[in-house]
């Protein structure tokens, strides 16, 4: 659980999510903005050493990381979203208990299909760790 207290502002709610699971997804949304189109999706899995940078439809660290987002629990998922929206600049850290609020009230979507959904999502849940008083040093660092 996470609770930040900001120079001259006091953050009220606290994140459910520890900063290693956030570090997981960010480091993996890195790994899957790093991809370029594939040259031939034939949907087979026989893809050599050069293509390790192609993104193929059969994708083996999007489907892991869609499935570690799927597995987190509400809060955790909740959390997540309101995370990346304060990042993006959709809500400002001392709003962190309306960014929980409206993310928990409008699940709507699955989540990990709303979050990889984001390009910019690993910058997002950088600055947004940022914006709530924590460094990337610190989720590298658990």
């Amino acid at each position: 659980m996470l609770g930040a207290v900001i120079p001259g502002v006091v953050v009220m709610a606290s994140l459910e999510i520890s900063t290693d699971k956030i570090g997981f997804v960010i480091q993996k949304s890195r790994e899957m903005a790093a991809k370029v189109a594939a040259w031939d999706d034939s949907g087979t899995s026989d893809h050599d050493a050069e293509s390790i940078l192609e993104d193929f439809s059969d994708d083996a660290t999007q489907q892991e990381l869609k499935e570690f987002i799927r597995d987190l629990n509400e809060d955790e998922q909740v959390s997540l979203v309101a995370l990346a929206w304060i990042g993006r600049g959709s809500f400002a850290p001392e709003e962190l208990d309306e960014a929980l609020a409206t993310a928990r009230s409008e699940r709507v979507n699955k989540t990990e299909d709303y979050l990889l959904g984001m390009p910019l999502l690993p910058d997002y849940l950088e600055e947004g760790l940022d914006r709530l008083g924590y460094s990337i040093e610190d989720v590298e660092e658990e």
